[in-house]
């Protein structure tokens, strides 16, 4: 038994309730090697100051606050859940006076500008527009945002090829083709919004199963010890309906992962 499965079981025998992301270490599909390069690259601008839009737990935030003594950070979320484990994880790393957690939107925030913005997975957060236009008002917000000798590590959904009106049907309710940008068009988007960038890299498929499998163990593991608990109808909905939406874009979303740099 992994480490990890131990910690669901652990958690399981003293909450009857369904478990959520006690298996991720990142809200995405990100490895360690790959984490361990972002931050090593971005601590090497030296940051004084760090602010991460639609934060979660802030892993990765918490990672460069480690790399840069002295860096201050902030993390904003609509997630009290999420936060709270980011504290916890800040408090057992001696960084908690050096990072807040706010509970509070990302639209029109006036949180910067910071050395360095982490916006990963998040541009949703920045504004109230709808896909596919909330990538581009993203990207000015980010701009912003971001100190004129900073930068930003930015990552965003895109297709990898044009999704067939098939494969749109099996993801989600309303899928369209023109919800996500290809990778040419991110980073088009991204020039166009004041940005170079600085490095492009994207999520591989090992990642991405890593990222998928972790996002609903635990839970799958608590729906098969708790057939007959009140919530186990709507947990095994959630489940299916997750990993249907999954198995259609599989090999078809991408996510890339942009370090940009701001243009004077």
């Amino acid at each position: 038994m992994t480490d990890t499965t131990q910690h669901a079981d652990d958690a399981a025998k003293t909450d009857d309730r369904p478990p959520r992301l006690t298996r991720l270490t990142f809200h995405g599909p990100l490895s360690e090697a790959r984490a361990a390069k972002m931050v090593a690259r971005l601590a090497g601008t030296r940051p004084a100051t760090v602010l991460d839009i639609g934060c979660g737990w802030g892993e990765l935030l918490l990672r460069v606050l480690t790399a840069v003594p002295g860096a201050r950070g902030t993390g904003i979320d609509l997630n009290g859940e999420d936060l709270a484990r980011g504290r916890r994880n800040a408090e057992a790393r001696g960084l908690a006076d050096r990072v807040e957690f706010a509970e509070e939107s990302g639209v029109g925030t006036r949180r910067g500008p910071a050395d360095l913005v982490l916006c990963l997975g998040a541009g949703q957060a920045l504004s109230t527009a709808e896909a596919p236009a909330h990538t581009a008002k993203a990207l000015r917000e980010l701009r912003r945002l971001v100190a004129d000798d900073g930068r930003v590590l930015f990552g965003e959904g895109f297709w990898e090829r044009t999704p067939t009106p098939a494969e749109l049907s099996g993801i989600w309710p309303d899928a369209s083709a023109d919800e996500y940008h290809s990778l040419a068009g991110l980073l088009d988007l991204a020039v166009a919004a004041g940005f170079r960038p600085e490095w492009t890299e994207t999520a591989n498929a090992d990642e991405w199963e890593e990222f998928e499998s972790g996002y609903q163990a635990d839970t799958e593991v608590w729906l098969a010890r708790h057939p007959d608990h009140p919530l186990a109808a709507e947990t095994r909905d959630r489940l299916d309906r997750h990993r249907t939406q999954w198995m259609g874009y599989r090999n078809l979303l991408g996510i890339a992962y942009l370090t940009l740099v701001p243009t004077s």
